[in-house]
């Protein structure tokens, strides 16, 4: 199948279905989809928490969904080939020194990203948004050639020539903002510019300039809702046509969902992460009672360990947060239990919404896939490392033909 093709199936399905996937289950007492297709709410409240629990880890693998949603066909159009690198490196295959003061899945995804950063003879290498250049010190190594890692905080930059000259890596840590209008004086056209997990704002930069000076890259995108748009507005020509042939009118918070898959987190996160939602539930039911409104009423995140120590302190901490004064007498045991009871069906409900992730990550790409095409480019799309390793495994290559 072609980029083209790909793109506009995508487009199509992600538009037809948008009504489901747009909403979130945490929001609404009852979802505006669920007068649409009831069944489909049904049948998700009825799952079990094995089931729950499997298609929260697989969500195209053997779906009790396929019934009301296209399971098989978003499962064909998010399967991409696992691109293959010069010199076949293995995630074991690199000295254990070479990931000093990396984290051990950190360095795992260094390892499995270097054999797609491909190097012409005479072609100059640059790592951008590179942190403390871990990744620029194997390439260098690897390839047995400088490479320039561009940073903006010059903590990370000073940590990273410590590291360099530690380990005699040739690399060059240049404070640079990638989003100034300088950062076009690293690429010509004999730059090969690699970025892994570079967010947002920060990718799509690194796709214009290199656009612009005919630059090859490789890149393993991440994080699209880190924008200053409020509003995604397509790289391409082809992905703009597509979104208003399709009503996809895409906001940044819709953009959070093609990156919220995420690995298995240990036991006692997990249970910190369920406690929070529930809680969180718990005090939306509390606030609306309170404010006699019944909308949802966003709350500050807070960091892990931050918590409070009780359902009853974190409902006073959120509502001194939102300007809200509790009444005496609120039966925190019985809002606490509906919060728990709404956990479990909001993680019922949002497995509908699950099955659009990967699908409108991939869009996400193939529109940076015809950006470069429609700039002259020859690209490739696939995965770089299974997705235990790290969900963002979405890679793509591109040179000037």
């Amino acid at each position: 199948m072609t980029h083209t093709k790909h793109f506009t199936q995508l487009a199509q399905r992600l538009g037809e279905w948008q009504p489901l996937w747009r909403c979130l289950p945490f929001q609404h007492p009852r979802l505006p989809w669920q007068a649409s297709w009831p069944g489909l709410a049904e049948a998700l409240l009825a799952l079990s928490d094995a089931d729950v629990a499997r298609l929260q880890e697989a969500p195209f693998m053997d779906s009790p969904l396929a019934a009301w949603l296209p399971v098989e066909e978003l499962a064909r159009l998010v399967a991409l080939p696992a691109l293959a690198g010069q010199g076949g490196v293995r995630a074991e295959g690199l000295p254990d020194a070479w990931g000093e003061q990396v984290g051990g899945r950190k360095w795992r995804q260094v390892q499995a990203f270097l054999p797609q950063v491909e190097v012409a003879p005479d072609e100059a290498l640059v790592e951008w948004c590179a942190g403390k250049g871990h990744l620029a010190r194997a390439l260098s190594r690897r390839h047995a050639i400088e490479v320039t890692a561009l940073e903006w905080q010059p903590a990370l930059c000073e940590a990273g020539r410590a590291l360099a000259r530690r380990q005699g890596a040739r690399v060059t840590l240049r404070e640079q903002d990638v989003m100034a209008e300088d950062a076009a004086a690293w690429l010509d056209a004999r730059t090969r510019v690699a970025a892994l997990h570079a967010c947002g704002d920060l990718h799509r930069r690194l796709l214009t300039l290199a656009a612009e000076a005919g630059s090859a890259v490789t890149l393993a995108p991440c994080c699209y809702q880190r924008t200053a748009d409020e509003r995604y507005r397509p790289l391409s020509r082809l992905g703009r046509r597509l979104a208003e042939a399709h009503g996809l009118s895409l906001e940044r918070d819709d953009l959070a969902l093609a990156v919220q898959e995420t690995v298995t987190a240990p036991r006692g996160v997990q249970r910190h992460r369920e406690r929070a939602g529930a809680w969180r539930l718990g005090f939306d039911r509390l606030q609306r009672e309170v404010r006699g409104v019944d909308a949802y009423l966003p709350v500050p995140s807070l960091a892990y360990g931050q918590m409070p120590a009780t359902f009853e302190a974190f409902c006073r901490w959120a509502a001194q947060q939102k300007g809200i004064v509790l009444p005496a007498g609120i039966d925190w045991r019985a809002h606490e239990a509906a919060g728990w009871q709404r956990q479990r069906e909001v993680a019922r409900l949002e497995l509908a919404r699950h099955l659009f992730r990967r699908p409108l990550e991939v869009w996400l790409a193939l529109d940076r896939v015809a950006f470069l095409e429609e700039a002259g480019y020859a690209v490739e799309l696939g995965t770089f490392c299974p997705r235990e390793l790290t969900p963002r495994n979405l890679v793509l290559r591109g040179r000037k033909r």
